[in-house]
């Protein structure tokens, strides 16, 4: 276990090389709570499986939520940091180790200055995020009979942009998504014989390239969405055409009309290949689920304007629509509380600016969940420590 006096840096290093996955996070649930302990807060855990949550008390105020994800992915680190993941497979490619150590120094520093700010102030260290089912699983463990029900939820995704900015989109800020696994059906024989069979990756192969046409053709230039095939599994040797091919599809969107459009325009096109094809009727799962998540306006105005008068004019930047999705909002509705999400900078600044002039900052600056996502641990660690500090202090009396 951590030591509870570790400094924030050294924390974001250990957790970094002790990536856990979705409803796994045991180690990582473990230094939160132990560490919100030390600081003089209640402590709630198991919430959901793995779920920490932290309360303190400070008099009388409004009751203010700060949420952080512990979830790591199944991605094999390329970073080559000396700090890289230490399990085999398993990496922090969404950079959940930047919040839990993040929202871990604000709960701290909050706690040591209580004098400055009354109110409740709640610290959620959230399971699996990855596969949009923790906060839904806190929720239904019974989370606002556990702790107090908070007038407005706050939270920060560290992302590809310069570090030490911040910034919450108004509205719409993050995409609503679907994960699909279709399955499509053939007749198996042997390669050399392909007329005696129905070829289950051809009608696959078919299904990929016609799916691209739906956001050309099928959703309107003003609006927003994505269709990716992520996954192709098919066949077992070269020569033998196999009896079935499943493909695993991410959809999002912006607004419920489109996501439901795209829907059907997906299973549409799938059931008219396959009987082009001469297939049987495929079959649909549908996995993971994200609703949009929507940022309260009149709340990211106010949160923005905090971090202006804290930051700088120059630090505040407003990311737009993220096609990423998080379930993060659940908490919100689930409490009927305003949601504020910001997206914190963490990326080396001048190689930013020098991608962003090259026009290179797709091929230059990794992603999240690539295996080469490293946010540079400063400025981004003291930002994101100060940011959910003003935040909390903002809605806080």
């Amino acid at each position: 276990m951590t030591d509870v006096s570790q400094p924030i840096a050294e924390l974001y290093r250990d957790l970094h090389r002790h990536p856990e996955l979705a409803f796994e996070e045991t180690r990582t649930a473990g230094i939160a709570a132990d560490r919100l302990r030390s600081a003089g807060y209640d402590v709630v855990t198991g919430v959901g499986g793995t779920g920490v949550v932290g309360v303190l008390r400070n008099g009388e105020g409004p009751t203010v939520l700060l949420r952080a994800d512990m979830d790591a992915l199944p991605v094999t680190e390329a970073t080559g940091l000396d700090y890289a993941s230490t399990v085999e497979g398993l990496m922090h490619a969404c950079g959940h180790d930047v919040h839990v150590a993040s929202l871990i120094g604000a709960a701290d520093r909050l706690a040591q200055t209580r004098d400055e700010w009354a109110g409740t102030l709640i610290t959620l260290f959230q399971p699996a995020e990855e596969n949009g089912g923790g906060a839904q699983a806190m929720i239904e463990d019974g989370l606002y009979e556990k702790v107090p029900v908070p007038d407005v939820v706050l939270g920060q995704h560290v992302g590809p942009a310069p570090a030490g900015t911040v910034g919450a989109h108004p509205g719409p800020a993050f995409a609503g998504a679907n994960s699909i696994d279709i399955t499509v059906f053939g007749r198996g024989g042997h390669g050399s014989r392909p007329e005696t069979t129905v070829d289950p990756i051809v009608l696959a192969a078919a299904i990929v390239l016609r799916l691209q046409t739906i956001v050309a053709r099928e959703v309107a230039p003003q609006e927003t969405a994505v269709i990716s095939v992520g996954r192709i599994v098919a066949g077992t040797k070269n020569n033998i055409i196999p009896d079935t091919a499943t493909l695993g599809l991410s959809v999002r969107a912006f607004t419920e009309d489109v996501r439901l459009r795209i829907l059907a325009a997906i299973e549409r096109i799938v059931r008219g290949e396959a009987a082009a094809s001469g297939a049987p009727e495929p079959t649909f799962h549908y996995a993971e689920s994200f609703p949009v998540l929507v940022n309260d306006a009149r709340g990211a105005e106010r949160t923005n304007e905090a971090f202006r008068a804290a930051f700088g004019d120059a630090s505040v930047l407003d990311p737009g629509e993220v096609s990423g999705s998080e379930d993060v909002g659940l908490l919100a509705t689930a409490a009927g509380a305003p949601l504020v999400y910001w997206i914190l900078g963490g990326v080396d600044t001048p190689s930013y600016l020098a991608a962003a002039a090259a026009g290179t900052l797709d091929r230059d600056v990794p992603s999240n969940h690539s295996p080469h996502f490293a946010p540079v641990m400063e400025p981004t660690l003291t930002r994101g420590v100060d940011a959910l500090v003003t935040a909390a202090r903002t809605w806080l009396a």
